[in-house]
């Protein structure tokens, strides 16, 4: 049914960007359509798993990522009490053995600027500054001009999802998360350091040649008071939240000059990604909670197989997509809430929990890695 020769995407984050390139590898004429006026990522650092990287290889652009970015030696779990070491993940060469790629830190923009690049080599053309809304897009037109498919990769805010019959709005998942850039010492491990402690945990990773660190801080909060989805808030505020925490997470905060604050939102799973011809990607229909760092990945994944699918079947292809992601998204959209519940946990179960993982971290060292075996070695381009 119908084969794909001209696609139009809408947005140019990270997710339109790779489905842009992605269906121009296949020969497909591609037009990119952005809201906002020139590219660019709202945001600091972002992790790319492994499963994303393997993505990043079959596009040809892997080596453009990993020196846009930094490889993490380890993934280290600390108790907010005294920073002492939970659980240790090899990262770095042992990612790349075991996953079949490594894990990348990158500043957003960064990784905007490797994506921007490869679909202007590939001939994608870009439209800045267009705001694309409901109307049409299921028959296929943008701007009156007709499209064999539309790919609605807006985001979590998504005026197309509605277009699919899937209008609900997105709703606070009751966390809060803080963002922010410091200065660090490139000569440092690059250590990714994820802080647990009772409702909150903060994580660091190095970014851009190890002279930044990224900072996000994430925090239990009833409600979301502000007008839109983030605010400039006061770096006092985050280190009052952390307060008492180690010394050592103290005086990274200390450092903190400006910071963001995003609510965390969410929507209802969506029963079909797909409708005629406009289709969904990322966080337009599965939004993913931060806690395994996998919002960017899965999207990746998503233009792959979305270009994949209809490469090889044109329009049929769509259902093939859905059948090929929606279990496979909605499985880590479950996992990060209950890795959230972990990170979070307080009380009494908290010290018999940590002592458990510093057991089982001591004994049975390869532990933490066989967990996320089904997360980082999952390659949507091996069919």
């Amino acid at each position: 049914m119908g084969e794909v020769r001209r696609a139009a995407v809408i947005g140019a984050g990270i997710g339109g960007l790779t489905a842009a390139l992605a269906l121009a590898r296949r020969g497909c004429e591609v037009v990119l359509f952005e809201r906002a006026p020139e590219l660019g990522e709202v945001g600091a650092g972002l992790q790319l798993g492994p499963n994303g990287m393997k993505v990043m290889a079959a596009l040809g652009i892997a080596d453009a990522v990993r020196a846009a970015g930094v490889v993490p030696e380890m993934v280290e779990l600390r108790d907010h009490d005294a920073g002492r070491p939970l659980m240790r993940l090899p990262m770095g060469a042992a990612a790349d053995a075991r996953w079949g790629a490594p894990m990348v830190n990158l500043h957003r923009a960064d990784l905007v600027e490797v994506l921007a690049a490869a679909v202007k080599e590939a001939g994608v053309e870009l439209r800045l500054g267009r705001e694309i809304t409901a109307g049409g897009t299921v028959q296929g037109e943008v701007e009156g001009k007709a499209f064999d498919i539309v790919v609605g990769a807006d985001g979590i805010r998504s005026t197309l999802r509605a277009e699919i019959g899937q209008g609900s709005l997105p709703r606070y998942t009751g966390h809060v998360a803080w963002r922010a850039l410091v200065t660090r010492d490139p000569a440092e491990p690059a250590v990714t350091a994820l802080t647990l402690g009772p409702d909150r945990h903060l994580v660091t990773y190095a970014l851009r040649g190890g002279t930044l660190a990224n900072v996000v801080a994430v925090a239990r909060r009833a409600d979301w008071r502000g007008e839109g989805w983030f605010e400039e808030d006061d770096p006092d505020t985050l280190r009052a939240t952390f307060a008492g925490w180690n010394d050592a997470a103290e005086a990274l905060l200390a450092r903190v000059e400006q910071t963001w604050l995003w609510g965390l939102f969410d929507h209802a799973p969506l029963p079909r990604w797909h409708l005629g011809r406009l289709v969904l990607l990322g966080d337009a229909c599965h939004p993913m909670l931060p806690f395994l760092a996998q919002g960017a990945t899965q999207a990746v994944e998503d233009a792959w197989v979305l270009a994949d699918a209809v490469g090889a079947e044109g329009l049929n292809g769509l259902e093939t997509y859905a059948a090929r992601r929606i279990d496979r998204a909605t499985r880590v959209q479950r996992a990060a809430v209950a890795q959230g519940r972990l990170d979070h946990l307080g009380g009494l179960v908290r010290p018999v929990v940590q002592l458990g993982m510093r057991t089982v971290g001591a004994v049975t060292p390869g532990f933490a890695a066989r967990r996320f075996d089904w997360l980082y070695g999952h390659d949507v381009t091996a069919g």
